[in-house]
Formats: C-alpha cells, structure tokens, sequence
C-alpha cells in the first residue's frame, strides 16, 4: 500500500470516534491475503478477517494483533508495525525479543513480552479498547494480561476455534509431550475464569466447554459465508474457470465440460482423509467414466503429498484427476462448476468447505465427524442404506454421510449422486436453504453482539 495512503488510514482511524475492538489472531501469519499452507496459518486467519469486515459494515473499528517481528516466509519482508486495510481496520504486529516464527505451541513463554508490546503500542496512540475479542489460547491469554494492565477492565470474549481436551482426545499419547497438550489445557483452565464470555465455533467446542471447562452457558460464532463470494452462479462455456481445470488434465476445456466434477478442496493433512476420497473415487471411476476427481494437494506435508501422488498414479486414474493446488481466487467458481463436494475428513471444527459448497448449491457427501454436515446438512428426513450389516450411509436433505474412513462408503455415496442428476439438483437445492441465510456474517455477527449487549456507532 502507497505510503501516503497508509497515513491517510492512519489519521483517519485514530480521529474515528467509532468503538475500538482488539482482535487477537496471535499465531501464524496473518494478512489480508491470508496464504493457507503456511505454518499455523489457514481456516481461523480467514474466519478473522471475514469477521473483522462485518464488524468494519456495522460501525466498528478494529485492530488485529498478530505476533510478527520476523521476515515473511514467502516475500522476505518484515512483519512489523501496522498495516492497513482501510480507515477502520489495520493488524498490528507485536514483538518480542525472538526475531523468527514460533510455533502455536511454544506461544506460551512469549506471551508477556508479546502483551507488553501490545499495550506499550496502544497506550502510545492514546487509543482506548471497548471490547477484547481473542482466538485460540494464547491469544485469549494475551487479552487476560493485557486486561491485568488495565484501569478499567475491557470485556473480553474468546472464540477458541479448538481445545486441547478435544484435541488431546483426538491425538496418539506419543504425540503429547512434542506437541505440549497438558499445558495448554492447564493454560486454557486458567483462563476461562477471567473471561468475561466464550463463543463457540460448533457444537463439540460447546460441549467441550460445558464437559471438560465447567462453562454451562456460551455464546454461538460459527465460521460463516460470504455470500457475494460463495453463492450459486451459472458458468459460461468460455468462464476462464474451464481453462483452468483443463490445464490440470490430458483434456480440452469443452471435454472437462462434458464431464461430472468431484471437489475436494482443504489442506495437506492426515486428518483430513484425502487417500480415502482417491481410492473411493477409483471405484467410481469404473462405473462412471465421465467422473472427475478435482483435489487440492500441497507440498506442506511433503512426504504426505507424494504418497497421494503416488496413490493416483498406482490406481491408474491421473487422466481423471485435477490435482491443484493453493486456488482461493478461482474456489468461488470451482464450486459452481462442481457437482458433488466430498469429504472424508475425520477432525473438523465445524466444517467450512463444505459450508462454502452448500452456499453454491452444492450437494455434499461427508463423514460423521464434520459437525456442520452432520447437525444441519443432513436435515430432518434422514433415510439409512445399509453398506454391510454393522455399517450404513446415511442421505439426508442437502448430504450424505458414509463411515468414516470407510472407502466403499464413501464409493457408494458418490455412484448415488453422480447417477442420478435430480437428486442432485434437489440436494444442492436443500444444502442451499439449510445454509443461507442463516449462516451468513451479518446475521451471525448481529445475533454475537446483540448477546453481549454491544452497540456500534457509526461516524
């Protein structure tokens, strides 16, 4: 951003007589263009700044904290100081005395240095917080010793996004002690007393929090969708969107338009079940070869990556699959041109991508364990297809369910949808109502704040 810009901003945010919200995001690397893949950067970046929009559209300004003082791992430059968004949004960047990247797990020692340059900052400007909003422990633990440094204290609401009870429920014993899980939960014990408020970001964080932190009553802040990003869109012949998948493939654009499209798009991640959706789609593919696989991998996890490659090129299915990488630009229309949105992913917090899928119009297949598919797209009228005598695909209105980690599953759930064009249609139709409009920004931010009996005010 032009430096004479940047100063218009500057000035025009510090005369703003809007309320001043103190958004903690501390790990990872976060930006307005939040790159997914980079260490402990992904869902919960994006989930910030499309929160921090709404907030900006109802009368609030808003700075996000984000621990930086150290090079940008893909541009080199230095995360430091503020940057600006417009007049009403900026992160700042805090610092201690560590000039390289920390993992989320190691966060906790840095914290103090970290809460000391963030209130040395904002006490220099002369600006004043009317509300603390924190993401994930460490950052909910910066905002109870910034709040200790206060005259006054600021009311403070923590979105967790996740916890170490679920997660160390979810995690083989080895993997404990490297990844510090007993003290992060002690930490997150001792928080919880000193917040004024927790909003949860599903169903199991909620339970979580009743079961395992004595939190009987939370808040509800869901990841939501934009819906001038993601809604249903007709794609012409000529959209660039077909150039683009043809590019991944041994076919022409007008070939790939001829073709039912299967999309899986999330990060490189054992969890996420990726092997599964490869060999259940090589069933499929025997059945239907008018199928296409359009998967996301990344080299983050290398060894990972290059076993899935290895896994298409053994089932002899490369013709068929798209394998892309990094496409925020193009994901809008890669969900409009798709047919089926599957994911076997087996730990979710709530299940943005397929939430995004539903808002196109999407029909969705997925596995028990991603909340949002389970306690809304599947719906009311739920009929059940036995698989074998102990096992059995649940379809519901906008989704179908198949076992977890459960490949013939999940092959019959896609053979259902690909061979049959109207129940697809209607279960696209049905995701859509069961998602839009009540998983939008605007209507979850305005229910957040009227709950916390917070009002903007508008310049």
């Amino acid at each position: 951003m032009a430096e004479n810009t940047t100063d218009q901003h500057h000035e025009a945010f510090l005369r703003s007589n809007r309320p001043h919200i103190l958004m903690i995001t501390n790990h990872g690397i976060h930006q307005w263009d939040v790159i997914p893949g980079l260490p402990d950067t992904g869902g919960q970046n994006v989930f910030v700044n499309q929160f921090t929009d709404t907030l900006a559209q109802q009368g609030f300004k808003i700075t996000i904290a984000n621990r930086g003082g150290y090079p940008h791992p893909v541009t080199d430059d230095m995360r430091s100081g503020l940057d600006y968004k417009n007049g009403h949004e900026r992160i700042l960047y805090l610092e201690d005395d560590v000039s390289s990247f920390v993992r989320k797990e190691d966060m906790n020692e840095h914290t103090a240095q970290l809460t000391a340059f963030l209130d040395d900052a904002l006490t220099r400007e002369g600006q004043s917080i009317d509300l603390i909003i924190s993401h994930y422990w460490d950052a909910a633990k910066i905002g109870v010793l910034y709040n200790d440094k206060q005259t006054h204290p600021i009311q403070h609401v923590w979105v967790p996004h996740s916890l170490g009870k679920v997660k160390k429920r979810n995690m083989p014993p080895e993997t404990y002690e490297d990844l510090r899980i007993d003290e992060r939960i002690q930490v997150e014990q001792q928080i919880v007393p000193q917040l004024d408020a927790v909003a949860a970001t599903s169903s199991l964080i909620r339970q979580s929090l009743k079961e395992d932190y004595g939190l009987e009553e939370t808040l509800f802040l869901p990841p939501c969708v934009r819906t001038e990003r993601f809604r249903p869109r007709d794609i012409p012949a000529d959209h660039d969107i077909w150039s683009f998948v043809a590019a991944h493939l041994p076919l022409s654009e007008q070939e790939v338009q001829q073709h039912d499209i299967v999309t899986e798009i999330s990060r490189t991640d054992q969890t996420k079940r990726k092997d599964v959706l490869i060999k259940a789609f090589a069933q499929v593919l025997k059945q239907n070869p008018r199928a296409l696989l359009l998967l996301s991998i990344d080299d983050s996890e290398e060894k990972l990556a290059a076993d899935l490659r290895g896994l298409i090129d053994n089932l002899d299915i490369a013709s068929h699959v798209a394998e892309v990488g990094y496409v925020w630009d193009q994901l809008p229309d890669l969900y409009a041109i798709t047919s089926v949105y599957c994911s076997p992913s087996v730990m979710e917090g709530f299940g943005m991508s397929v939430q995004q899928a539903a808002a196109t119009k999407v029909p969705v297949i997925g596995s028990p364990l991603i909340p949002f598919v389970k306690e809304y797209l599947l719906g009311e009228e739920v009929a059940k297809l036995s698989l074998t005598e102990e096992t059995h695909l649940q379809v519901g209105d906008g989704a179908i369910i198949a076992p977890a980690d459960n490949v013939e599953g999940f092959a019959r759930a896609l053979e259902i949808l690909l061979q049959d064009p109207a129940l697809r249609h209607k279960m696209g139709g049905r995701a859509y109502e069961l998602t839009i409009p009540h998983f939008t920004w605007t209507r979850m931010t305005e229910r957040f704040l009227d709950a916390l009996g917070v009002e903007s005010e508008r310049d």
